[in-house]
């Protein structure tokens, strides 16, 4: 199977996937959940004419001619309101929010105003409707407030409960079961054997996908045995996954069992190795609905993979469109001339007078953590890209 380029990978991977079905929930428990329709205002906004500013309910007629001697009749504060009329030369002490007496037209603040006792003296005049926020001002009942697909950011939400919504209609989000796989693996936190290492992709990737609204179901580390291996897929579609990621087996040697066993288990194999580096065993195929993608087992490799294909796989079934934050850098250092591989540099980027600096690492060995743990960008080569200069103009992408 010919190496697909890595922008072709990506669009088969995501054609034909759309946003999950909806469910409601508390609308404390909907930020950064995804609209799964249109929001309309259930009452209006404000309710009622409101004053803007602390000061007194008038009529502006009163105050044609200042300085102007009112009589202070009562007060309306917000959540309760001065239940009578205003009339001919009186006054209503007022707080900002609170409803606007019948027969007041206008607020007079209070630092245009002095109280003594049941007397306001207005030291200036005002204009009718000046400081009074009218009824519906920022929405009325009906009005469409929210479109299918905005994500339930700070302002969307507080917007959502002012219309009178307690729950909210959101896509679900996408399950992920993460199978990880390899007999020399074990667990974080266990002391690994003469031949063995610490399993640590799985933690890169839940990491990754949570932070993208996922939901994870880690199944572990099974071993290079077939067996073991169909048993956890089985496991995995069991769990009702949307997508199913293993980590590792995906090469070509003889314990690299994965592929075999998927296809073996019924998934119809899209495609399989990927033109770029690191990366190049991924491999992406489908159990109907499921779709799978087959990381390879090095570390570094399944990190940019994740942000080059899962990211954008999960946020498509999340209802969002993935925009990964590419950016323009001067290198700071000469680069040779890549080969047909689109070629992913762990690169440590920083502020300069010019703009951004960026700066490769000298080692780009895919087994390295440390390396990448201290890269907070790759930069992008395309296949067949020639030698660059230190100076010259580069292409990365932000990881933090």
């Amino acid at each position: 199977m010919a190496l697909l380029p890595v922008d072709e990978a990506l669009d088969r991977m995501l054609d034909g996937v759309r946003a999950l079905d909806s469910e409601d929930v508390p609308i404390a428990a909907a930020a950064g959940r995804v609209l799964a329709s249109a929001l309309s205002a259930r009452r209006t906004q404000p309710p009622f004419d409101a004053s803007a500013m602390d000061g007194y309910a008038v009529r502006a007629a009163d105050l044609a001619n200042p300085p102007a001697r009112l009589r202070l009749i009562g007060a309306s504060a917000a959540g309760k309101r001065y239940a009578g009329r205003l009339g001919p030369g009186e006054a209503v002490r007022i707080f900002t929010g609170a409803p606007m007496p019948q027969g007041a037209d206008a607020i007079l603040i209070q630092e245009n105003a002095e109280a003594d006792g049941d007397v306001v003296e207005a030291r200036e005049s005002v204009e009718p409707g000046r400081h009074i926020r009218r009824a519906g001002l920022d929405f009325e009942q009906g009005d469409v407030l929210l479109d299918a697909g905005r994500v339930l950011d700070p302002a969307a939400l507080s917007l959502a409960g002012a219309a009178g919504y307690g729950r909210l209609p959101v896509v679900r989000r996408p399950r992920i079961a993460i199978v990880a796989t390899g007999d020399e693996l074990v667990p974080p936190g266990t002391e690994p054997g003469p031949d063995q290492i610490v399993a640590s992709n799985n933690l890169s990737v839940a990491a990754l996908a949570r932070a993208d609204g996922a939901e994870i179901v880690d199944l572990g580390i099974v071993g290079d045995d077939r067996a073991a291996i169909a048993g956890a897929i089985r496991a995995a579609l069991g769990e009702a996954a949307d997508i199913i990621v293993t980590l590792g087996g995906a090469s070509v040697g003889e314990h690299d069992l994965v592929r075999e066993v998927l296809v073996g288990e019924g998934m119809e194999l899209a495609f399989w190795k990927i033109a770029m580096r690191p990366g190049k065993p991924l491999m992406f195929g489908r159990f109907g609905g499921t779709r799978v993608l087959g990381l390879p087992g090095n570390p570094v490799s399944t990190f940019v993979c994740s942000h080059l294909f899962l990211r954008p796989l999960v946020a498509r079934f999340s209802g969002r469109t993935y925009l990964p934050e590419l950016r323009s850098a001067i290198l700071a250092q000469p680069m040779k001339a890549n080969d047909h591989r689109q070629d992913y540099v762990r690169a440590s980027v920083i502020s300069g007078q010019d703009g951004l600096m960026a700066s490769p690492f000298d080692v780009q060995d895919s087994s390295m953590l440390s390396t990448l743990a201290a890269s907070n960008a790759l930069i992008i080569r395309e296949p067949g890209a020639p030698a660059s200069a230190a100076g010259e103009r580069c292409r990365v992408l932000m990881l933090r």
